[in-house]
């Protein structure tokens, strides 16, 4: 019974993380390529030269800190909804997201080879990967997503035909 009562919780979240998952994902190759062209800038090329050469642990230091330093950041936006400021909360959580998916994108690409020499990494990233993988595989064999892609479709051909028209 208990398990039950749990089903539509355990729905929810799984909904909401697919939900967030999915913004990393259609966020992570561009913001990535976008700090990639940052990084090309002088000062920013020294930096990330440096960052590609940190060791393992100190890589794993860098790679978290972007979510530390935006914890700051989201609590500002919580207490902005809570005074009743709601636009502007969520304005800030959505830009420190699209900002905080970008740096941590960029920093796994400069720190990937080191993290995945820590045993340890490998195996949670090889882990998070395939449950990730199965969140998704689950997201897109929805009927949601589903008719999403179809109205999508429809949309572009309407789009291409009336281009040509």
């Amino acid at each position: 019974m208990f398990k039950s009562m749990l089903a539509p919780l355990r729905w929810l979240v799984r909904v909401v993380l697919a939900l967030v998952i999915l913004f990393e994902e259609w966020g992570w190759e561009p913001l990535q390529r976008w700090m990639a062209a940052i990084g090309r800038l002088p000062v920013f090329r020294q930096l990330e030269a440096l960052v590609r050469r940190l060791p393992p642990y100190v890589a794993l230091v860098v790679f978290f800190l972007p979510g530390f330093l935006l914890l700051p950041v989201k609590l500002l936006a919580l207490w902005l909804i809570g005074i009743g400021r709601p636009g502007l909360g969520l304005a800030v959580i959505v830009l420190a997201k699209v900002v905080g998916t970008a740096v941590v994108a960029r920093i796994f690409a400069l720190t990937q080879p080191a993290l995945m020499s820590l045993p340890w990494f490998a195996r949670l990233h090889a882990r998070w990967t395939v449950w990730k993988d199965g969140l998704l595989a689950w997201v897109r064999a929805s009927a949601v997503w589903r008719s999403a892609r179809a109205i999508r479709l429809r949309v572009r051909r309407v789009m291409l035909r009336a281009r040509r028209g």
